[in-house]
């Protein structure tokens, strides 16, 4: 049984050009060279399997790209048509290239909050009327709750806002003298 005919893609000479430049490009990521020239080969004809095999990649890794490129090749041909810059043209094939947001949980802490937690370590435990002498994670977890920084804050976290992952009461400060 012969496999369906992939859809062919045909590319603008500034398409084409644009993803020319991110092949050639040394500064640019592995995996969006590969992508580029996944796009130029379909472009040229190639299968499938044909560009899987030269990419040593998964057919459905190929086929998802050629997929994608073809959901924005609408997209690009009204950028072409409204906007003559190529700069706009570039950063819309960039984004085509790019890989979809993954979903997954939203981080629990801001920036902020990891940064008046990590102010808490680099402050003395007795100015926060603690009674030790080095701030240990729990403490430093207990403190960020009192504070109103954060409303649950575990000692782990702690450990790792401060780059530690052991779970041992430091032999010596958390910190450096901040």
């Amino acid at each position: 049984m012969p496999t369906p005919k992939a859809s062919p893609i045909e590319l603008s000479q500034q398409q084409h050009h644009c993803l020319t430049q991110i092949v050639r490009q040394t500064t640019n990521p592995y995996r969006l060279v590969r992508r580029a020239s996944i796009i130029l080969s379909a472009a040229s004809g190639e299968s499938n399997t044909q560009i899987s095999r030269q990419w040593q990649l998964d057919r459905n890794q190929v086929r998802y790209w050629r997929q994608r490129w073809l959901d924005n090749q609408e997209r690009l041909a009204l950028c072409e048509q409204v906007d003559d810059s190529e700069t706009e043209l570039h950063q819309q094939v960039l984004e085509a290239l790019t890989d979809a947001p993954r979903p997954g949980v939203p981080p629990t802490f801001t920036p902020e909050q990891v940064i008046q937690i990590v102010a808490i370590a680099c402050e003395s435990p007795q100015d926060s009327a603690r009674p030790v002498s080095q701030w240990t994670p729990e403490e430093i977890a207990d403190e960020a709750i009192k504070r109103g920084i954060v409303p649950h804050l575990s000692a782990s976290s702690v450990r790792r806002f401060l780059g530690r992952g052991s779970a041992a009461a430091p032999s010596e400060s958390l910190l450096a003298q901040c």
